[in-house]
């Protein structure tokens, strides 16, 4: 059983504030030893019910945040930015598995550095008419490769989230939402222990089924105007309203590859102080 670990950064154990996941900020250099304990718990649960080998995904910003030289030496890592499907590089490779790590809220929902690719450009994405998180894009994109998310760990919302979309998967919540930069933690000790639970009892549902792809649509709404603007050059995206953009793909692995242009254009064209 190969499992695939997509490990973001926002909803593991103790981060609160966008200083705790920038990188080179000492908030980040204090957070990557316990981020890198979360994936840990995790590939140690994982292999205790039953998983034979382990790859770790990073999927925060630079890419370039987990401790190599701390990581279960069971576990293998792809680190490093400028993969073809980011987050879920690897979701193709044969894997039984995956688990959505450190995830969090949606733009456009409460929780705990709640935002859906871009920090505070992107107001809402819908993944065919549906208020989109990373991890429901994600699982979408999964689905595709018939691979099944066993568990997701991030915020009290984040979990609330993926019940709709994964209800079968593990959700274990590390920390308990009080605003978009307050939470109510556990001690890495204590929500290592939940991971690794919470991994073992996720293996249940490895194994791949057969799937065919499908359509899908996503719709992209900014927070200012000239941001929709921009993404609207890229062939295949049009300019639906002063602030949303929406384009169709033949099926998910084509969206998610659009979805990530249209948020590179909108990044690009931001002004530092003005947005």
């Amino acid at each position: 059983m190969r499992i695939l670990i997509s490990a973001d950064m926002e909803g593991v154990t103790g981060v609160t504030f966008g200083g705790d996941v920038l990188p080179g900020s000492p908030g980040w250099q204090r957070f990557r030893p316990v981020f890198t304990g979360d994936v840990n718990a995790c590939v140690e649960g994982l292999y205790a019910g039953g998983a034979t080998e382990v790859i770790v995904n990073e999927a925060h910003s630079s890419q370039r945040n987990l401790l190599l030289e701390d990581l279960d030496v069971r576990a293998r890592m792809l680190t490093g930015r400028h993969k073809p499907l980011s987050m879920m590089q690897g979701v193709g490779s044969g894997v039984d598995g995956v688990v959505f790590l450190g995830y969090h809220a949606a733009a456009g929902q409460d929780g705990v550095l709640a935002h859906t690719y871009l920090e505070n450009s992107v107001t809402g994405v819908y993944l065919d008419g549906v208020l989109a998180s990373e991890g429901r894009l994600n699982a979408a994109l999964a689905a595709e490769h018939g691979v099944p998310v066993l568990m997701i760990t991030g915020d009290d919302r984040c979990c609330v989230d993926a019940q709709d979309y994964v209800p079968d998967a593990e959700h274990v919540a590390v920390k308990e939402c009080v605003s978009r930069y307050a939470a109510i933690c556990l001690p890495p000790a204590r929500a290592w222990e939940l991971i690794r639970t919470g991994a073992e009892k996720s293996m249940a549902r490895a194994g791949r089924v057969a799937t065919a792809p499908a359509p899908h649509r996503i719709e992209v709404e900014f927070d200012a105007t000239h941001l929709a603007a921009a993404a609207a050059v890229i062939p295949t995206v049009e300019q639906i309203d002063v602030l949303r953009v929406g384009f169709d793909a033949p099926d998910m692995t084509e969206a998610m590859k659009c979805f990530k242009i249209v948020c590179a254009i909108a990044s690009g064209a931001k002004e530092p102080d003005w947005g």
